[in-house]
């Protein structure tokens, strides 16, 4: 601990961040961490995580007031459990909180503070048990929490339970701070894929009244009116940090590759003309059938447009097929490829990490959502935002799209000359600016994990 000087254990200020375990979380919750490390060197962290995630991130630069602890492997592998998410959630309710607490008691300097994921439930009466003060970080947009938060809303209005085909197109114009929004935007467990888990959200939103802040990985400036909206129903200081993504990680001159990569696909990318290159990524846990990548990759192929697609598990199977303008790679540095200049769209799921480092890198996407926050996401990117186009239009969602639907799609996407594309892409650049004014000194961003950090020091105090 020689990097904390002389302060006496009393005195330092020692926060246990507990991300839910999962990429889209494990990311924002370490972006909190990095910010809070930086700008207080006095502050010491504990990450904590299992030791299978500990080996996939672990060697990841870090500061140094920031370390990992670790608990055994108590759940399904991360390889294992695509496709089973109902089944890892209760696994992740019920078997990390006893190894986590034997952890709390361990830590030295004691704990002052905990940061913990919305739905790490337990996380909020254990923090309350050993009279520690906790924070709730929700990974997900503010909108998608406004959902749950007035979810007697939708019930009282009639809109739960539905029948999507039948009522999809009809508009949810109560909510407070959301704009319109079909309910077919509406996260899929309220009428589709994830209804097993929807009261898992209910009961994640109902946990924050035991914590003593709620953080959001949002834009004030881009979600202000739903951020506006809950600071007047919700008694606990509320404050937005995004976009909660490793943006610090563009002024470190060495290029981040994962397990066994090369970077040669920064080579590629700086072959290609500007603005000229479609990125495709569906995401690290939920992944679209098969008959539908097959798809994908025709219609890519025969788009004639040039595209980078990290394809994780089926890399080997696309790369036969992807001819001479595509490239296909199982991982990537994603933030560094969309702000590569040779980047003009996104092929997104639209989880809500990928949508705020396309919003951040300034590139337009083509919303292709899967699963719970991804629909009312492409609602944002393509109704409020309006920078993308909808790959899926229509009420039947596990419609599958075929492959000229999708190459002419792309083509006129990313057509530079369109006079429709080139005001998305200005767009776009407007709303990137938004998000780096947002994390400059005095910014929305900046100044409110100022706050965040100012309070959580008079606590620990107190």
């Amino acid at each position: 601990m020689d990097h904390l000087g002389n302060l006496e254990p009393t005195t330092i200020c020692h926060v246990m961040a507990l991300p839910f375990p999962g990429r889209g979380h494990i990311n924002p919750m370490m972006n909190l961490c990095r910010s809070l490390a930086s700008k207080r060197p006095d502050i010491l962290i504990t990450f904590v995580v299992t030791e299978e995630w500990l080996g996939l991130i672990g060697s990841e630069p870090k500061p140094d007031n920031i370390s990992f602890g670790t608990i055994p492997n108590v759940l399904t592998s991360e390889r294992a459990r695509a496709g089973k998410f109902p089944a890892f959630l209760q696994e992740v309710l019920t078997k990390m909180e006893a190894p986590v607490e034997r952890l709390l008691g361990q830590l030295k300097p004691p704990v002052s503070t905990i940061v913990a994921d919305t739905y790490l439930m337990w996380a909020f009466e254990m923090a309350n048990r050993n009279n520690i003060p906790v924070a709730s970080l929700w990974t997900m947009s503010v909108p998608v929490y406004s959902v749950f938060q007035h979810f007697d809303l939708l019930v009282q209005n009639g809109h739960f339970p539905i029948e999507l085909k039948e009522r999809g197109e009809e508009l949810v114009e109560y909510i407070p701070g959301i704009s319109s929004t079909r309910v077919v935007d509406l996260p899929t467990c309220v009428y589709g894929h994830g209804r097993d888990i929807l009261h898992r959200g209910f009961e994640a939103i109902a946990s924050v009244s035991k914590a003593q802040f709620l953080l959001f990985c949002s834009v004030y400036e881009l979600e202000s009116q739903a951020i506006d909206a809950l600071k007047a129903s919700i008694s606990l200081p509320i404050y937005h940090i995004g976009p909660a993504i490793p943006y610090f990680k563009l002024e470190q001159e060495e290029i981040v590759t994962g397990p066994g990569e090369t970077t040669n696909y920064f080579r590629w990318l700086d072959m290609q003309p500007r603005g000229s290159v479609l990125y495709v990524s569906q995401g690290s846990t939920h992944s679209a059938p098969s008959a539908q990548l097959d798809e994908i990759a025709a219609g890519l192929r025969d788009s004639g447009v040039r595209y980078l697609w990290v394809a994780r598990a089926e890399a080997s199977l696309f790369k036969e097929g992807c001819g001479g303008m595509g490239l296909v790679v199982p991982w990537c540095d994603q933030l560094r490829v969309l702000c590569h200049p040779s980047l003009g769209g996104f092929w997104s799921h639209c989880g809500w990490g990928s949508t705020s480092e396309a919003a951040f890198s300034g590139i337009p996407l083509l919303t292709f959502p899967l699963y719970l926050d991804q629909a009312p996401n492409s609602k944002i990117i393509v109704d409020d935002w309006k920078i993308g186009w909808r790959v899926k239009s229509g009420l039947d969602v596990d419609k599958l799209i075929k492959r000229d639907e999708i190459a002419g799609l792309v083509k006129r996407f990313m057509d530079s000359e369109s006079d429709e594309v080139k005001e998305m892409r200005r767009r776009a650049r407007e709303i990137s600016e938004i998000c780096r004014r947002a994390i400059r000194k005095g910014g929305s961003s900046d100044t409110s994990i100022d706050a965040f950090i100012d309070d959580i020091l008079q606590h620990h105090k107190n």
